[in-house]
């Protein structure tokens, strides 16, 4: 381990898909290099799970440490509440939160609190950053006839947001990437930094720059669907515009990559990567269709939202090249990186548990198994690295997938293996389970109101 406080820079990727990075999925429909080349310089975990989703309540669990399931909805960080920026921030580091998730910078949030620097990209998604008409996309070409009315004013909100753009420089990911690195080579005195950068791509909507739309039929004539609505695809889509919306996203996750790029070569010129713990996360990952439906929700606990990339580059590359599939959970990140910087002290005031023993290879575990779900949702997942059940609401069966053998969660097997369910679902008790009816449509209710459509 190098000598002297380490950097800490944070990097998390929303809504980026573990499957859609080469390191991890060699099939994988995206080109991402910049990714697979951290990943060689890391150690790579294949089964660090979120716990309670989404956006919010997963940067709650990575800046405070604390657990969001049972007890954390949608909300600001209370003021009991010790975030990673005030902590490292009080142990000499300077911090600085660069971001273009536009629900930091609502005005009730306070996500930003600790840091000594932080500077906001608008107009992701449903930013009401801009106003007037369309005057360089059609609506039309975006929106099919089976939008709900309130679903059409969504999109055009993130048409009208990106409809300036030229080149890829003037997109989001690419404009948050070189401010935070801008901001990291100008700091580069000595005192040791704490550098979260937060990008909101390659959440939708899918408007990847043209130089990285390359995974669809150039032949392709059918209506652009940067944003679909959720719920079942077949309401809205045939295949050939499943297929279509697809490749968006995989432009998405390339562009994404590409400038993540363009952040760690300017680390790397500013001499601040060798000497930085790097942990590169996404909060969760995105539906597809691939169980048939877009959009996250809280009935879709399925590998395409529940698998992300996750990987820590310890300082001078210390276990570089490694690739865990021990389980793990994001309440895991905090003592992690207090662990690496020299903080291990702190380790018994958080729920979580440090990931250094098992990277040193000090234990092979731990632990044997996770749970996952939206707070406000009846549904749980909760699996090891060979089964994953889900527990669905009254009055629907319960789900059951061997993860080895099916790894696309195709086969429902709750009747033929009965006793792997019972088995995982005495791991977490009642406090786990949602008290009153379910909630249906919860992910839309963070970001939008009234539109019935997720």
């Amino acid at each position: 381990m190098t000598t002297g406080k380490p950097n800490v820079v944070f990097i998390t990727l929303d809504s980026f898909r573990q499957d859609h990075v080469r390191f991890y999925n060699p099939d994988a429909l995206s080109e991402t290099p910049n990714l697979d080349a951290l990943a060689a310089d890391s150690v790579a975990f294949d089964n660090c799970y979120p716990e309670g989703l989404p956006t919010i309540p997963v940067r709650t669990c990575w800046l405070t440490g604390e657990v969001t399931l049972v007890h954390r909805p949608w909300q600001p960080l209370t003021k009991e509440d010790r975030s990673l920026s005030e902590v490292l921030g009080g142990q000499g580091y300077r911090g600085a939160c660069f971001t273009d998730c536009y629900h930091y910078f609502k005005p009730e949030m306070n996500f930003h609190r600790g840091f000594r620097v932080w500077d906001w990209v608008r107009g992701q998604e449903y930013d009401s950053f801009r106003s007037g008409p369309l005057t360089k996309l059609k609506l039309e070409d975006h929106i099919k006839d089976t939008f709900t009315p309130a679903w059409v004013r969504i999109v055009e909100t993130a048409l009208r947001n990106v409809q300036e753009f030229e080149t890829a420089e003037d997109h989001y990911c690419a404009r948050l990437m070189r401010r935070a690195a801008e901001w990291a080579t100008a700091n580069t005195d000595g005192q040791p930094l704490f550098l979260w950068v937060d990008s909101f791509d390659p959440h939708e909507p899918w408007t990847p720059p043209a130089e990285f739309d390359v995974y669809n039929d150039p032949g392709y004539t059918g209506k652009r669907i940067v944003l679909p609505p959720g719920g079942p695809a077949s309401a809205h889509f045939d295949e050939k515009e499943i297929r279509y919306i697809r490749g968006l996203y995989a432009g998405e996750c390339a562009y994404v990559d590409h400038y993540v790029g363009v952040l760690l070569d300017q680390l790397k010129a500013a001499d601040l990567y060798d000497n930085s713990l790097i942990i590169l996360l996404a909060d969760h990952g995105h539906p597809l269709a691939d169980h048939g439906k877009f959009l996250k929700g809280g009935d879709r606990m399925y590998n395409e939202l529940l698998k992300v990339p996750c990987l820590f580059k310890l300082p001078g590359g210390e276990f570089g090249g490694q690739r865990l599939d021990a389980l793990a959970q994001f309440q895991d990140v905090y003592p992690t990186i207090l662990d690496v910087i020299g903080m291990g002290n702190n380790l018994d005031a958080l729920p979580g548990k440090s990931l250094l023993p098992l990277i040193r290879g000090e234990v092979g575990e731990v632990r044997q198994a996770i749970i996952a779900g939206y707070h406000e949702a009846v549904e749980r997942c909760i699996r090891d690295k060979e089964w994953s059940y889900v527990r669905r609401p009254e009055g629907e069966p319960d789900e059951l997938f061997n993860l080895i053998e099916d790894p696309g969660e195709t086969i429902n097997r709750i009747d033929t293996d009965p006793q792997e369910a019972q088995r995982l679902a005495a791991m977490f008790g009642a406090l786990y389970a949602l008290q009153g009816q379910p909630v249906k449509g919860v992910q839309g209710k963070y970001e939008v109101a009234d539109t019935g459509a997720v």
